[in-house]
């Protein structure tokens, strides 16, 4: 869509001799839909629609406990925009499950979607995901409005993307924000499908994408506190079960106020807690943050948690190391097996080769992870069939195995003499 297709339909634009700042939405920004009419209105017109459906939303990630959508927007060829209030609607969405099921998605970033979206039982049939063909077809840069800058020539109106989305109602420019999130994503996918398949990359994309749209959810943490920012400070496993004690009673609390944990207690509260070990409240109120009106309110509780933790027995103290089934942190290889070091370099070469002259990022010819995991324990046979089998195992789509398999075969024969 060029400058005067945008003039001719009234987006608001703005001019400075580069790329063209979009301001708002080419039809102009759409009312929130909340009711059930609205929906009924808002599914026929994108029932009506041709191609690929546009798909965007937006959370209130910091502000809100649970990762739910608060606006999911929509745009397709023939249909407009479209934005609709999931909470508003949340008892009444099996009009949209209707029409955008049976469809193909276009989303930028869709494994950041795809679960809130999937709480509401919208799946997509197929999937393109914007930012993943930028990967796979060689940029450096593949935020959206990066990719939307160099292939469309327009600039997004941005600012928005850490707002409270829970609030209610949405401001304008907030809507107008989100609206051209999906403004011009088919276009998008155009442009990146046809170099994609210039590149003969197409297949591949088709099979990452399907990977990303059938991916089941992520395994539970086992030990999520340990994530816990600023952690690596305490050593020993009496400071780690404070940590863990005012980590879950943090988590339980802001489950029951639906609030996002670090609006209840900061981390680095936690660790100042636990480094200075208070023994009374007002111990624990000299603190920074501790000492701030809200706090003081939960200053005893915390202080309760903090003492469990003394008192536990030894028995059920966390170890010092989180437990884990994979390999040991790569800069330990070379002492604990330096052949898997050896094997771990020689595959990171070929990889890298392939990948440089393949014009992708290493990382998307095969998951780092999975790399590691099979040099420090590779197969018992290490022909390409064998590799090849591993991989799979692993993961690995077809496209990768293909380009990979024959060049590990030989890393992992690959010693340290």
């Amino acid at each position: 869509m060029g400058s005067a297709e945008a003039e001719d339909t009234g987006m608001e634009i703005e001019s400075t001799g580069g790329p063209v700042l979009l301001r708002e939405p080419a039809e102009g920004t759409p009312p929130v839909v909340t009711d059930s009419d609205a929906l009924a209105e808002a599914c026929a017109r994108l029932a009506a629609g041709t191609g690929a459906v546009a798909v965007d939303t937006e959370r209130a990630s910091g502000y809100r406990y649970w990762p739910k959508a608060y606006l999911v927007q929509l745009r397709r060829e023939g249909s407009g925009t479209v934005l609709i209030d999931p909470i508003a609607l949340a008892d009444d969405l099996q009009p949209l499950r209707e029409v955008l099921n049976d469809l193909e998605w276009v989303l930028h970033a869709a494994s950041q979607d795809l679960p809130c979206l999937a709480e509401l039982d919208l799946r997509p049939a197929a999937l393109f995901d914007t930012e993943l063909a930028g990967r796979l077809a060689g940029y450096e840069r593949v935020a959206l409005g990066t990719l939307v800058e160099l292939l469309l020539g327009y600039t997004l109106e941005k600012g928005h993307s850490a707002a409270d989305w829970s609030k209610r109602p949405l401001p304008v420019d907030w809507l107008n924000y989100a609206a051209l999130d999906v403004e011009l994503l088919i276009q998008l996918r155009e442009k990146l499908e046809a170099e994609l398949g210039a590149q003969g990359k197409l297949e591949w994309a088709r099979q990452e994408f399907e990977f990303v749209r059938t991916a089941p959810p992520p395994a539970p943490r086992a030990e999520p506190w340990r994530r816990t920012s600023g952690v690596h400070k305490i050593r020993n496993p009496r400071g780690l079960a404070a940590v863990r004690e005012l980590w879950q009673a943090r988590d339980e609390l802001a489950r029951k106020r639906d609030r996002a944990p670090s609006r209840i207690l900061p981390d680095s509260a936690i660790i100042n807690a636990v480094t200075a070990d208070p023994k009374t409240v007002e111990e624990l109120q000299a603190l920074p943050v501790f000492s701030g009106r809200v706090q003081r309110k939960y200053t005893a509780s915390w202080l309760r948690h903090l003492q469990a933790a003394r008192a536990l027995p030894s028995s059920e103290l966390p170890s010092p190391s989180q437990p884990t089934d994979g390999p040991p942190p790569v800069n330990r290889w070379a002492d604990k097996d330096p052949d898997a070091a050896a094997r771990l370099s020689a595959a990171r070469a070929a990889l890298t080769a392939i990948a440089e002259d393949r014009r992708l990022p290493v990382e998307n010819l095969l998951l780092p992870d999975l790399v590691r995991r099979t040099c420090w324990r590779p197969p018992a046979e290490t022909d390409e069939d064998s590799v090849a089998e591993t991989l799979r195992a692993g993961g690995a789509r077809p496209w990768q195995v293909e380009l990979t398999a024959a060049v590990l075969s030989k890393a992992l024969q690959t010693t340290a003499s």
